[in-house]
């Protein structure tokens, strides 16, 4: 028997799995500073809810995992964590409002294999449900804004509205009818560029007329304040009006973002803000979402649920941190006994009882094919435990990146690890 992975899924090595675990403990401590509470649903759903009108559509239901169980019951793999999220608040119809959750969880799609893209992977979604306020849509960009600066990552936060791109087509005399089409190639603009973009348009049906008017309307400004009086001029009433308000109400919590009139976001299930997040050597939003007021009550055909979501893209985002990482082993110190097995290791684990993430070489290596061992972890500290130090009470701390080593007791040692 060969041995190889199923197609589309993978193996996570140490070096890897520690990187994308620092992203997912900053995403999840960061959800539950706002407030926001962890919520877990299985990976198998019924059949008939994945394939309910208002979920994933046609295009996702080819790459559904479907199966069926010894009782017959049509079952499958979730394809996102949306539906599911849609479901529980369905079957939980006296929940407190607003309701405010995550879930970090693996989901399926067998769907073609490239770069980027799996049949398992991992997403990472924070959503408000039962609040129509803007104050909901700026916690998740506040949110956002948060847990980049925890990473360590440069980004660009943008931001539109759904209701100022459907009151940019009426502006540009697009008929209704075409608005969703015409949305859905605006949003390839960043991609693409602007000339495949008005091909694009122009095989649609948009006359050349609309065209020159909606690229009038989505050009970005020096700063947001001049973007939105450009649109005012435009969008004087109905819709557009009321999604150039929100945006302005948004602006007032949120400061550290970039208001971009032709940020799409192809969905159609969007009904107000949206976002996306750009950094440096990724052509994909890293981050997305938005605003999505009917889609619960359409799925669930029942009442009204206003709701507004992000998801974080957690392989892109250990992709932009792996080119830096060099830590293969989540060890903070590496324990080496000097023919002092015994009493090395009761020191290590007492630093365990400090809280200090502690390795302990337990096969009696030379100090060389120690050191080796921890360099190549990139371990940042090493402790000798030999005779010598252990008859003053001390041991000795060496500092790997600087070559530095101090002759200090266990309590010093701790103190200095911590």
């Amino acid at each position: 028997m060969k041995l190889m992975n199923a197609k589309g899924v993978r193996d996570f090595p140490p070096e890897e799995k520690i990187i994308r675990q620092e992203i997912v403990d900053t995403l999840r401590e960061t959800f539950e500073e706002y407030g926001f509470n962890p919520l877990e649903t299985p990976v198998i759903e019924r059949y008939d809810l994945l394939s309910s009108k208002y979920a994933g559509g046609d295009e996702i239901l080819k790459e559904t995992f479907k199966f069926k169980d010894q009782g017959k019951r049509e079952l499958g793999l979730r394809y996102d964590l949306t539906v599911p999220f849609a479901r529980f608040v369905g079957m939980n119809p006296n929940m407190k409002m607003p309701f405010k959750r995550y879930q970090i969880g693996r989901v399926y799609r067998d769907g073609p294999i490239k770069l980027g893209r799996y049949r398992e992977f991992w997403q990472c979604d924070v959503d408000v449900v039962g609040s129509k306020n803007m104050m909901a849509d700026a916690e998740l960009l506040l949110i956002t804004s948060d847990v980049f600066k925890k990473l360590g990552l440069k980004v660009v936060i943008k931001i539109n509205n759904r209701k100022i791109l459907d009151g940019i087509m009426e502006s540009a005399g697009v008929s209704k009818s075409k608005w969703n089409n015409a949305i859905l190639s605006m949003d390839k603009l960043e991609k693409q560029g602007k000339n495949e973009v008005m091909k694009e348009l122009k095989q649609k049906g948009i006359s050349n007329d609309s065209i020159a008017k909606i690229f009038g309307m989505i050009q970005k400004k020096k700063t947001n304040k001049k973007t939105i009086s450009n649109l005012k001029l435009f969008l004087k009433k109905g819709i557009g009006k009321e999604g150039l308000e929100e945006i302005e109400e948004l602006l007032k919590y949120v400061k550290n973002v970039e208001f971009d009139p032709s940020l799409a976001r192809g969905l159609a299930y969007y009904t107000g803000p949206v976002y996306e997040v750009f950094t440096k050597g990724i052509g994909s939003a890293i981050t997305a979402g938005g605003r999505y007021d009917n889609m619960i009550g359409e799925f669930l055909g029942k009442g009204k649920y206003p709701a507004t979501g992000i998801s974080f893209g957690l392989e892109l985002i250990t992709d932009v941190m792996k080119s830096s990482a060099k830590k293969k082993s989540v060890t903070k110190v590496y324990v080496i006994p000097i023919k002092t097995p015994n009493e090395s290791l009761k020191i290590a684990q007492e630093l365990r009882k400090a809280g200090i993430k502690t390795d302990l070489d337990i096969v009696g290596k030379g100090i060389s094919k120690n050191l080796d061992f921890a360099n190549s972890q990139g371990i940042p500290y090493i402790l000798f435990v030999g005779q010598k130090e252990l008859a003053k009470k001390k041991v000795k701390l060496r500092d790997m990146k600087s070559g530095k080593e101090r002759l200090i007791s266990v309590k010093e040692a701790i103190k200095k690890l911590k």
